[in-house]
């Protein structure tokens, strides 16, 4: 037996396209009384390869990750290299003039504000 075959299968998820192969990123969803955050780790990523946009509901991340060693073979790569996309439905009402994200040390940090109609409040009893 391949001593290959004994490594782990839990990498990036790789889609066939018609202009090649698109890998899926993780990403790690969050939500707040104020907005939903999603935190996806893109190694070997820059802000100039990535392309965000949201639209109908539906937020798409594009992007683009360059190899990272030049003239070798791999063995076994559990990193994604070239292109990548990933999109999430939205169902809660978000503030998409308020969208913002960042890109630091790998890690892409999306905040989706949720407009004011959806967000929590007390509301004020009356009487005695």
């Amino acid at each position: 037996m391949n001593q290959l075959s004994k490594l782990p299968q839990d990498n990036a998820t790789l889609e066939r396209t018609r202009a090649g192969a698109v890998f899926t990123p993780r990403f790690d969803i969050f939500e707040n009384a104020d907005e939903l955050v999603l935190v996806g780790d893109l190694p070997g990523v820059g802000k100039d390869d990535l392309d965000i946009r949201f639209e109908k509901d539906e937020l798409a991340i594009y992007g683009r990750v360059a190899p990272r060693q030049e003239q070798c073979e791999y063995l076994y790569s559990e990193y994604g290299i070239g292109d990548f996309y990933r999109a999430f439905t939205i169902g809660e009402a978000i503030d998409s003039s308020a969208i913002s994200a960042e890109l630091k040390n790998g890690v892409l940090t999306i905040h989706l504000p949720k407009t004011e109609a959806v967000k929590p409040r007390r509301i004020e009893v009356k009487g005695e």
